[in-house]
């Protein structure tokens, strides 16, 4: 028998049904390379919607910011889409160009085409620039507004009245009415931060010693998280804020209801609170402690985190914050506690759980 059949050699190999060395059959491997693209591309699938996901907006302001990503990201793939066609068709085609259709084709389809596909994408990035980032005045009524001092590392959050003045405050948290535009001003005494919650709106950076403005309309009601987007120290990823965009009626009823709220329901544990200094950092409305170097502790149970989204707002994780702060949050301002005995952290974390 000839060595040729023997070995194989010589004999033509039929695209589409002889088998590769791996077993696949040419045919076949097209569609499992797609499949692998798809499986690969699901996660990131995925990632384009929750509650820090600007491309599932919920909010005017985000909603323009997606529709602005998606015309660039189709302006770029028709540019990126032609611009490799070109290249596939230079290497499939045998043929000689002359000198001119070489200049038009770079002329073309090198400078004319990509210039005006880009000059559109601008035109119309400029034209959606107002709704991207629109103005209002401070002093315009009507409009809510809330001040948001980025600090290290928390937020500390003030919600004025038409005057100017403070109505109360909070921190970590943000709650706005759907429907209604709310104007944040936005500081920092320390380092520059990054005010951003992506499903409402763009960010804007927190600049010591400058108050910028900020205004975002919420359209959707839902709980949404906000994060510092610019690197401000150790735990800057441990700095997170939670927004709860909340229909109009709901919203006021909230407000009325945060105005009246203080922390002397549990006189035992207000009484640990207080002898073991901690009103000297901290405020709580309607009690001897009045600090302001720290967080806000007023209605600190209805908080969904412990340390800017650090911990679950449970006993327990209250009460492993107290003990060493700098354990969860590295470089956190806030002295530990230790020291203190089991019982007595344990009744303060109660009390601090039960205030509403």
């Amino acid at each position: 028998m000839d060595d040729d059949r023997l070995t194989g050699v010589g004999r033509p190999i039929r695209s589409g049904q002889d088998s590769g060395r791996d077993g696949i059959s040419g045919g076949h491997r097209p569609a499992i390379q797609v499949t692998a693209i798809i499986l690969l591309l699901l996660p990131l699938l995925a990632s384009c919607s929750g509650v820090q996901s600007a491309l599932d907006p919920a909010g005017r302001e985000a909603s323009a910011v997606a529709t602005l990503f998606f015309v660039m990201l189709i302006g770029g793939a028709g540019i990126w889409a032609g611009v490799v066609g070109l290249l596939f068709h230079a290497a499939r085609k045998r043929r000689t160009y002359s000198e001119k259709g070489v200049g038009q084709l770079i002329l073309w389809g090198g400078a004319v085409l990509p210039s005006v596909i880009l000059a559109a994408l601008l035109s119309y990035a400029v034209w959606l620039m107002p709704n991207v980032r629109p103005w209002f005045q401070a002093e315009d009524r009507g409009l809510r507004r809330v001040e948001v001092t980025g600090e290290q590392f928390w937020w500390r959050v003030r919600y004025l009245d038409d005057g100017g003045a403070v109505v109360f405050e909070t921190a970590n948290e943000v709650r706005v009415p759907t429907g209604k535009r709310v104007v944040f001003l936005l500081k920092s005494p320390d380092v520059i931060h990054s005010f951003w919650i992506p499903v409402l709106g763009g960010k804007m950076d927190m600049i010591p010693g400058r108050e910028n403005r900020l205004t975002l309309q919420a359209e959707k009601p839902g709980t949404y998280r906000g994060v510092c987007a610019e690197f401000c120290g150790a735990s800057h990823a441990l700095m997170a804020f939670t927004v709860h965009a909340m229909e109009p009626e709901a919203y006021e009823d909230w407000y009325k209801a945060r105005q009246a709220s203080t922390g002397t329901r549990d006189a035992q544990g207000l009484e640990l609170f207080l002898r073991h200094g901690c009103g000297a950092c901290h405020g709580i409305s309607g009690t001897e402690a009045r600090g302001t170097i720290g967080p806000d502790l007023t209605a600190f149970g209805e908080r969904g985190s412990v340390g800017a989204g650090t911990l679950a707002n449970e006993k327990n994780q209250i009460a492993r914050f107290l003990r060493d702060p700098d354990a969860v949050k590295p470089e956190a301002r806030m002295p530990h506690f230790s020291m203190l005995p089991e019982a007595e952290i344990d009744r303060i974390a109660a009390y601090l759980k039960g205030l509403r």
